[in-house]
């Protein structure tokens, strides 16, 4: 009996070691030939075209970018289209997670259709998702609203098209949480925002910055949606994407190179502002 428990907590003991050890070791070839493939792809689909445009950007030395990014009409674009993107970001994070916790939480006539209609405009394309706003809210509107031409369509169009990154991102990872930790807050006496603030949010807020993220970023490329209804008017309702098309038919490709780099720095740093919130919300949680 001795014997047999001492050489079984032997083996027990030196099964760990290997464990941990097979965990530290190298790549398989398959494993390494598997991201090879994958780094190679992500290079030729990002990566590459990336530092292309970057490159094209500061082809004509830093002057030429700063006047490119800094003139009256260019600036004016960025400005309006980072602008709006960020606003509208903030009602997608508060609508969208408010319409995720109403198709988790409840059960309501019409939830299937609320369902795919949420996913249209992933399914529309952006030229049709502009003509259908057009149709609504534009001089021959039905509902007796003009809104073309102005800056609230632009609102309105990055609206329509990011709705349903919030929703979308929230809603898998609200119906996969464990209500037993609500039910034992509210047993002792916690209220329904102190429940929310402080066991729910900190669980959804990986996917609330993943969402929020993906519509600053869809917005501020937005493109077809806004052609027809905004009017693409210079120092008013121009976003950057329209813009850079501009720069390009005009064959100056430097500058729209310029603006495209402007647009990512500035969505990179949307992302790690995000994920610094992220971090402090869950350790705060």
């Amino acid at each position: 009996m001795t014997s047999a428990t001492v050489s079984t907590g032997r083996s027990a003991g030196n099964r760990r070691p290997a464990r941990s050890a097979r965990s530290g070791q190298p790549l398989t070839r398959v494993s390494g030939l598997g991201l090879g493939v994958a780094m190679l792809w992500f290079s030729l689909l990002v990566l590459i075209p990336l530092a292309a445009v970057v490159a094209a950007a500061s082809a004509d030395g830093l002057g030429a970018f700063w006047d490119a990014v800094t003139n009256e009409q260019t600036f004016a674009s960025i400005r309006l289209t980072v602008g709006i993107a960020f606003l509208v970001t903030v009602v997608n994070v508060v609508m969208g997670t408010l319409i995720a916790w109403v198709l988790v939480r409840d059960n309501f006539f019409g939830k299937r259709v609320l369902e795919i209609l949420i996913d249209i405009p992933f399914a529309l394309p952006t030229i049709v998702a502009g003509l259908v706003l057009l149709s609504l809210y534009g001089p021959t509107s039905p509902l007796g609203v003009n809104i073309a031409n102005t800056r609230i369509a632009v609102f309105l169009a990055f609206l329509f098209v990011t709705l349903p990154f919030v929703v979308r991102t929230v809603q898998p990872v609200l119906a996969e949480l464990d209500r037993e930790a609500e039910e034992a807050a509210a047993s002792l006496g916690a209220s329904r925002f102190t429940i929310f603030w402080k066991i729910i949010l900190p669980s959804l807020t990986p996917a609330i910055t993943a969402g929020a993220a993906l519509s600053f970023a869809r917005g501020v490329s937005e493109y077809g949606s806004l052609v027809l209804l905004s009017g693409n008017l210079p120092m008013r309702t121009e976003v950057t994407s329209v813009r850079i098309l501009s720069s390009i038919e005009n064959d100056n490709l430097e500058s729209a190179a310029a603006v495209a780099t402007v647009l990512l720095v500035i969505s990179f740093a949307v992302i790690v502002v995000l994920d610094v919130i992220q971090r402090r919300t869950v350790r705060r949680g």
